[in-house]
């Protein structure tokens, strides 16, 4: 399923906020132990027109500014998020040429970034966690910690496609 065809339901309680700040905390981590040991030319290699395994690697870092710009919002008191721009996505993917850089680079990039992302929220109380504001694509209502499930699910989507690509590709 596209990410962009996937429905999302925020009923969860707000006090769920550690686990989902503890998910996003993991992924490095997850996503490392994945490609310990997949070859450099299976990283880079396509299946039809989709995106190589290293270039799924590098929109998860590329796509930590928007979460980070999304906390800007919530802690501003913004009435909408920021957008995504899916076209703007996609042209910098291509433009960045994370299949000519080396998956440790890429790694490690997201790693920083990400760390840097956890760091912000990890110490904000409850009522912050249940401040809201409209997501755009979405057309509705979300509190900070369903925009933070919202980019934990995004991992899990590139995650799960780079599994497939590894059993596809090697």
């Amino acid at each position: 399923m596209l990410w962009i065809d996937r429905k999302f339901t925020f009923d969860f309680p707000v006090d769920l906020y550690p686990n989902i700040v503890e998910r996003l905390r993991g992924t490095p981590d997850r996503l490392e132990a994945k490609l310990a040991r997949v070859p450099e030319k299976v990283l880079t290699r396509r299946q039809e027109e989709t995106w190589t395994i290293a270039e799924n690697v590098g929109h998860l870092g590329m796509v930590e500014l928007l979460w980070n710009a999304r906390v800007d919002d919530f802690l501003a008191g913004r009435e909408d998020l920021m957008a995504a721009d899916m076209e703007r996505s996609t042209r910098l993917n291509k433009e960045a040429r994370f299949n000519d850089q080396s998956i440790d680079k890429l790694l490690a990039d997201f790693r920083q970034k990400r760390q840097s992302l956890v760091a912000r929220v990890e110490h904000l109380d409850r009522e912050m966690f249940a401040r809201t504001a409209h997501h755009p694509r979405l057309n509705m209502p979300m509190r900070l910690v369903d925009s933070l499930y919202f980019g934990a699910e995004h991992d899990d989507h590139h995650l799960a496609r780079i599994t497939e690509l590894i059993h596809i590709l090697w």
